[in-house]
């Protein structure tokens, strides 16, 4: 495809996606949550004091008529994983399955992370960001679930069609911020999504729990719903240490990292976004390239990192291997091991 038609390609693709969510959720009257005004809340919309606004929509159109992708290969083959039905004791199992779903094991329990496993990230299932390998994991391979966590309502990130299928299947407890059960339930009923603020403290099983903490994002569904729910990252208590899990977050003064270590740490693992980070005007706010998700792994004071968001969906305008070398050159210049600080391929899985 030429580069003017493939720009234009990717400009219609993204109107089209943010016209389908706009007409389905009717989203410039609809209200996600009900509750007091807080100090990230102003009664109708999210907002993050360490933060900054999203870009406009004007912002928005510019980068849309600008847009150089790089080559992403169509399709990839991988070599799935089937793990096992339970992990017990002080072990740890983390699979990645792609982009930011990451099957998490630990003491009997199975946690998915944003589970997305549909062909595309988009309102239509013919249009927007498509898949460039199978998930990971195939579904009927999984475990039993017990637990998901959805950081916020991006269309790679909460994906109503998973969450179904896990709904009917696994029946598994979802959790997420304030206002994302709004999204899930308007699609179908029977996700059992429980909402919480940042700082709520859930027990899923004895020796196992999850913190909702802030991350430096934002939530949009369409055009004019921006913040209307609220975006968390995660720390996962488990017998065989805390996991930070940050399913999308910008850099900005590392706040949020060194925060989270003095409140909710130390932490054995963080998982970390190091793609999705091109070009640097309009991403930087939201996503972090792969030098800050390294300053982002010295902030919370990890043991060891996992890398993820990124070899999936081409979702920006970086390479396809962009985010991977990214990685290994920032690691060189700060003196890291790779071996703290990894990337694992889809069907790969990291055992502790």
């Amino acid at each position: 495809m030429k580069p003017s038609r493939r720009r234009l390609f990717a400009g219609t693709t993204a109107v089209l996606g943010a016209a389908g969510g706009l007409a389905i959720w009717q989203s410039g009257k609809a209200r996600y949550y009900n509750g007091p005004v807080s100090d990230h809340f102003d009664g109708t919309r999210f907002f993050d004091q360490h933060g900054s606004y999203p870009k406009s929509f004007a912002d928005l159109l510019r980068w849309w008529s600008s847009r150089s992708l790089s080559g992403w290969p169509k399709r990839l083959d991988i070599q799935a994983d089937r793990p096992p039905p339970r992990v017990s004791g002080t072990n740890l199992r983390v699979s990645f399955v792609g982009h930011a779903t990451l099957l998490i094991q630990a003491d009997g329990l199975n946690i998915l992370t944003d589970p997305v496993w549909s062909n595309r990230v988009s309102p239509f299932s013919f249009a927007g960001p498509k898949r460039v390998h199978e998930p990971g994991i195939a579904f009927d391979a999984l475990p039993p679930i017990d637990a998901v966590l959805v950081s916020h309502n991006h269309w790679d990130h909460l994906d109503c069609l998973t969450l179904s299928r896990l709904a009917a299947v696994h029946r598994p407890r979802v959790i997420a911020p304030l206002g994302n059960d709004t999204v899930m339930h308007a699609h179908d009923p029977a996700i059992r999504c429980e909402t919480f603020d940042w700082g709520a403290r859930i027990e899923l099983a004895p020796g196992v729990a999850v913190t909702l903490a802030p991350m430096r994002h934002w939530s949009a569904r369409g055009l004019t719903d921006r913040n209307k729910a609220l975006w968390a990252a995660f720390v996962i208590e488990t017998p065989a240490g805390r996991i930070y899990h940050v399913g999308d977050s910008g850099y900005g003064d590392g706040n949020h990292f060194r925060t989270a270590r003095e409140l909710y740490g130390p932490f054995r693992l963080a998982v970390l976004p190091i793609g999705a980070y091109e070009p640097r005007w309009f991403m930087r706010d939201m996503h972090m390239n792969p030098e800050e998700a390294v300053q982002a792994l010295a902030d919370c004071g990890a043991e060891v990192g996992l890398a993820h968001h990124f070899g999936t969906f081409q979702l920006t305008d970086e390479a396809f291997d962009a985010p991977k070398l990214g990685l290994a050159a920032a690691r060189d210049n700060a003196g890291i091991a790779a071996t703290r600080f990894r990337t694992l391929a889809p069907g790969e899985a990291w055992e502790f």
